[in-house]
This record gives C-alpha cells, structure tokens and sequence, in this order.
C-alpha cells in the first residue's frame, strides 16, 4: 500500500526548495503524492513552479493586498482543513520558517497527521530577528514527528530542546539539490532576460543584491541603500545589481537613493532561473535571505549578510558568508577589502560548503520510505 505524502509551501524560497522533494517523491512508486500551495506569495511562487513543471494538486490562493500574519495565519489554518480531510496523508511536509510553515504544521498537527519539518533546527535564539521566522521554525518543531535537518549544528539545537533523536535526520539542505541541477539546465537553456543581461553586464565586474527582511525596514534599508551609492561610487566601472523586492517598503528607499546612480541596476524580482544565471555570474553578494547564504558557497561566491545574527552559523564558522548588519561603514569597507584583496577574495570562494552535497531529497525520501505508517 502506497504511503501518502501531502508537500505544503506557500513562498517562493519554499518552492525553490522542496520543488526537488516534490520530484524525488512523486517519481517514486512507493508514494501517493499531493502538493498544497498556499500562495503566501503568488507571482514569485508561480515563477518557480513553472520552471520545476510543478502544477499543485491544491491551491489554496491566499495572498491579498496588504496582508497581515493575523489574518494569513487564520487563512491557512481554515484552508488547510478541508485539503487535509480529502487527501488523510501519512505525513505532511513542511519547510523551513515562513508563516505557511507554522500554520500548516499546526493545522496537519490538528488532523492527527505526521508532520515533516525539512530545514528543521535553524535558530538564532533571538525571537524577534528574524521576525517572525525563529518563532515559526520553533512552533514547527514543537509538534512535527520527523525533523530533516540540514546539519550536524542544526540536529544539536534540536536535541538541546528535547527533541528525541531517532526523529532527526541530517540530510545536507535540499537547495543545494535544487541549485546543482538549476545551475546546469541555465546553461543550457538561456532565457531571453539572461541573453539580455549577459549583454548589458559584458565582462565588467558585477555585484548582486537582494533585501527584504522586515527587521531592516526603515533606517536599516536606508543605511544599505547608502552604502551601496557609496561602493558604485569608489569604482564607475563596476556594476551593482539590485532586483529589487515588490514591498513598498523596500522599493521607496532603494529607487529613492539609488535610482540616479548610472552604474546601479535597479531590475523587477528575477525569475529562479534568472536569478541562478546572476548569481553564478556576479563577483561578491549582498543579502540578508537565508537561502542564498546557503547557495552562494556551491558556487563560489562570497556572501556578505545584512544582518546582526544568522540562524546559519555554519556559514559563518565555516568562513563564507560575513555579517555586516546594516551598518554603512562595515559593509562600504568589507565589500570594498573583498574586491581588493586578492588573497582574502580567492581564499573565501574556495571554501567548503557547510551545507550538503546535493543527496538531501534522496535521504529523506528513504527515511521516510523505511518508516511503518501507524496512527499517532
């Protein structure tokens, strides 16, 4: 008998994520397979998805104008009941920290369903950076059955919280999954907007950005925006590019502060596999997503994060990504030492990457194929 497996995600992140999982165990026979979006993000979700072939079996289309955690909460909640009483899943799969990651494990934990937490472990101790992702990923796995850790340091933060260890797997994070086969399938087939930047970008030396965070709303993004001026500035023929987050809140500060400077590229979000080609392609990044901290090193990028804390020390003791928070100062001089020093540059890009070898999705679809189905 086919055990049934329910894979839930509402985020573009998430997506990108468990896309490789949803592969893995729809292609495999001992599995009944549904997939249940939420749509917490619409367009950026549905980019991916057609990009993975993936179409989901539920769509729970939840994301309104100015949406807020009360009312999202509630709806995934609501909108999950009906799902979950149709398919009656062995194990429901969640992802990582967003607010469909907290809600649907509640909701799968309500239905007396297994509940899977991929990603599981991170933290910062710190329940209000990032907001409100610690407090998520902990609620997750306070009521999930099987935790998929990405490291060793993640399973020790669980069995820290007396998490009982024959319920934790380390896996390796499945986004390295997901980037070893995007990385290969860019290449060969270019989209229209990568032939397009290829020609814009030529041979100059290229800088990638990403923000949103919630936590650097405000003077934290207007502090970055001016370190960026400020990085274009010290050298014309280097190049920033910045596709830049839809919040509005994001978007007045950025277009505000940077819009007049010739040699910074304001760009919409990128799709995936746009953002795959880019990021492979420029010299350093700037961020504050946690994925992309775990990405860059696969492909030799060093990382700076625009953050205080990172639920992702590994990267940090492992010496490839570095915090900067979004203090002007330490981001203008440690993106500027990177470019310069030579030695520190190709030392920091040739750095192990903490985060797996691309089997992730592999191990937890045995472990989960090893396991007798029995009513909680």
């Amino acid at each position: 008998m086919k055990k049934k497996i329910l894979i839930v995600f509402g985020t573009r992140p998430e997506a990108i994520k468990m896309a490789p999982l949803v592969n893995k165990f729809k292609s495999d026979a001992r599995f009944e397979t549904s997939v249940c979006v939420t749509a917490q993000h619409r367009e950026m979700l549905d980019q991916v998805l057609s990009f993975f072939d993936i179409i989901p079996d539920y769509d729970l289309n939840l994301m309104k104008p100015n949406q807020n955690l009360y009312s999202l909460t509630a709806s995934i909640i609501e909108g999950l009941k009906p799902v979950l009483e149709e398919v009656k899943p062995d194990y429901v799969f969640v992802h990582g920290d967003t607010t469909t990651t907290m809600a649907g494990s509640i909701a799968s934990f309500y239905s007396g369903t297994k509940v899977c937490h991929v990603e599981a472990g991170l933290r910062t101790h710190n329940k209000w950076s990032p907001f409100p992702e610690e407090i998520n990923r902990q609620i997750a796995g306070r009521v999930c059955y099987y935790h998929f850790a990405p490291t060793t340091l993640s399973k020790s933060n669980l069995l820290q919280e007396n998490i009982k260890e024959d319920t934790v797997l380390v896996t390796g994070n499945t986004v390295i999954d997901t980037l070893l086969d995007s990385v290969e399938r860019v290449k060969q087939e270019p989209s229209d907007l990568i032939k397009e930047l290829s020609q814009t970008l030529g041979d100059r030396e290229v800088i990638l950005v990403t923000g949103h965070r919630r936590e650097n709303h405000g003077d934290g993004f207007i502090r970055i925006c001016e370190a960026l001026k400020t990085i274009a500035l010290d050298n014309r023929n280097r190049l920033i590019v910045y596709p830049v987050h839809l919040n509005p809140k994001v978007q007045e500060p950025v277009k505000r502060i940077l819009s007049d400077v010739d040699n910074i590229i304001l760009i919409d979000p990128l799709a995936y596999q746009d953002f795959i080609w880019t990021m492979n392609r420029a010299k350093i990044i700037i961020t504050d997503s946690g994925g992309i901290q775990e990405e860059a090193p696969s492909l030799g990028k060093p990382v700076l994060v625009l953050r205080d804390t990172t639920e992702r020390p590994e990267a940090v003791d492992a010496g490839t990504v570095i915090l900067v928070g979004t203090d002007k100062d330490l981001i203008v001089s440690e993106v500027l030492d990177l470019l310069n020093n030579n030695i520190r540059f190709e030392a920091m890009s040739k750095l192990h990457n903490p985060y797996g070898d691309g089997k992730a999705c592999e191990r937890i679809v045995e472990f989960i194929a090893q396991q007798e189905v029995k009513t909680i």
